[in-house]
């Protein structure tokens, strides 16, 4: 019996293609797939939770929102993966600079997902035993993309973390810092952990939106609409 379509998506057998750019806004989906995508078809709706697939110069691209947190990347990359059976999943998202070295507009490439979330539990693996990292074979590809296009790409360990809010936010983001952590966001490690299991492919790119220790920060209008250097370069290595 078929899993499709699923209580969050209601697309249809093959109507995603194999490969899915996800950010966390379901606006900035819209945005993508307006904006880049070749006859872009609205595939799923429920929830708000928009998704679209068309072309980009000729290849067939999916482009859907993942929702904020682990929690629901964790919703929408497993039934891509196992049930619409997606082969890459693309986070391209927002995430605030921990690394001194980092400013906004920075594009982020998550190579690891470090991480304060019990998120590995689901699959009988405790806090601490399992380091989620990014396929290799996508970084190699993004890498090539951003070299084509000269666009900037700082590599490195992301921190994914269940909570927004914390009342020692710098003493935390310090003691990450000391660790060589680039960014904080709150996906990545639930998108990794998901492909690893599913034997597929996950990549996590964040555009700073926000620096912690300086206090500068995009507005959301901005964070909808100006990463555009980093659609481009997740569109290119497809």
């Amino acid at each position: 019996m078929t899993k499709i379509p699923t209580p969050h998506i209601t697309a249809k057998e093959g109507q995603f293609a194999k490969t899915v750019l996800m950010p966390g806004d379901p606006l900035r989906a819209k945005f993508i797939a307006e904006n880049y995508l070749e006859n872009p078809e609205l595939v799923n709706e429920v929830r708000g939770m928009l998704a679209y697939t068309g072309t980009y110069k000729g290849k067939p691209v999916s482009v859907m929102g993942s929702g904020m947190g682990m929690p629901s990347m964790g919703i929408y990359s497993y039934e891509l993966f196992n049930f619409y059976d997606v082969d890459n999943i693309i986070r391209v998202g927002s995430a605030g600079a921990i690394s001194l070295k980092l400013d906004l507009g920075d594009i982020v490439m998550g190579v690891g997902a470090c991480n304060d979330s019990g998120y590995a539990g689901i699959y009988g693996r405790p806090a601490g035993t399992f380091a989620p990292v990014a396929s290799f074979e996508l970084m190699q590809k993004a890498t090539a993309s951003a070299e084509k296009m000269g666009i900037k790409l700082v590599a490195g360990n992301v921190l994914s973390t269940d909570v927004f809010y914390t009342d020692d936010d710098l003493a935390n983001a310090k003691a990450w810092q000391r660790m060589g952590i680039l960014a904080v966001e709150m996906e990545a490690a639930a998108l990794y952990t998901n492909a690893a299991i599913a034997g597929k492919n996950g990549l996590c790119i964040c555009t700073i939106s926000d620096t912690l220790f300086t206090g500068k920060a995009m507005s959301a209008e901005e964070r909808q609409t100006s990463f555009t250097q980093m659609m481009e370069l997740a569109l290119g290595i497809l």
